[in-house]
């Protein structure tokens, strides 16, 4: 019976990777549109400015477009990242070739990989390099062994 809970087990697995990947990559499409909308949009208003002789600000009064472009570019990206970190991939700093995880040169431009810290690395490295005065020592301490912990269950 064990082999047949660990298959559905790596079934369920491999069908949620599926779907989130499938949901994320609609989430890119939708905002590629959405982009591509106001595109059109900040060109429809620079046309209408124009034919209109009007002396209005054109950057003032499309601000909000380039916010909302800057916002589904972040979303996009993210949206890339989290399908890299599904697929247990990662891009090169150099070229931006999707490439496995564990590779130590690109394969495409052959680019030496190094190795990005965690967050938990991150974080107890400046604990360490951070200067703590004596009355906040022990709460810095205890802060210092609970990201121990959280690094040692991962």
């Amino acid at each position: 019976m064990g082999f047949f809970n660990n298959l559905g087990k790596k079934t369920t697995e491999a069908t949620t990777k599926i779907a989130r990947e499938a949901k994320l990559k609609m989430k890119i499409t939708e905002n590629k549109q959405k982009i591509k909308d106001l595109y059109m949009e900040i060109g429809r208003k620079n046309y209408e400015n124009h034919v209109r002789e009007e002396d209005i600000d054109i950057n003032e009064f499309i601000k909000d477009d380039f916010s909302k472009i800057d916002k589904f570019s972040k979303e996009i990206e993210d949206a890339r990242k989290e399908i890299l970190v599904l697929n247990n991939k990662k891009m090169c700093k150099k070229c931006f070739a999707e490439i496995n995880n564990d590779d130590k040169f690109c394969p495409k431009c052959g680019e030496k990989q190094t190795e990005e810290k965690t967050v938990l690395e991150k974080a107890e490295e400046k604990l360490e390099q951070a200067d703590i005065s004596p009355k906040n020592e022990k709460e810095a301490k205890i802060i210092k062994e609970e990201l121990e912990q959280k690094n040692n269950q991962d």
